[in-house]
């Protein structure tokens, strides 16, 4: 699954992803700001997630998700 939160700032990207962290299947999740890039994170680790930072073009993060 891919999230694309680029453009929108803290908490809407953590709104959007929080209700995914409930299943399993891997999350791909784009930030364009470090707030973003930080709140998504935490709040993946809290759930029992491992998160992998991947820069992309323009400032833009692909955050992996994977249980």
């Amino acid at each position: 699954m891919l999230i694309d939160t680029r453009g929108l700032s803290c908490p809407q990207p953590v709104l959007m992803v929080f209700p995914h962290l409930g299943g399993s299947d891997p999350i791909d999740v784009l930030v364009d700001n470090t707030a973003s890039q930080e709140n998504v994170s935490r709040a993946a680790r809290k759930q029992g997630w491992n998160v992998e930072m991947k820069p992309e073009a323009d400032g833009i993060v692909r955050l992996e998700l994977r249980k």
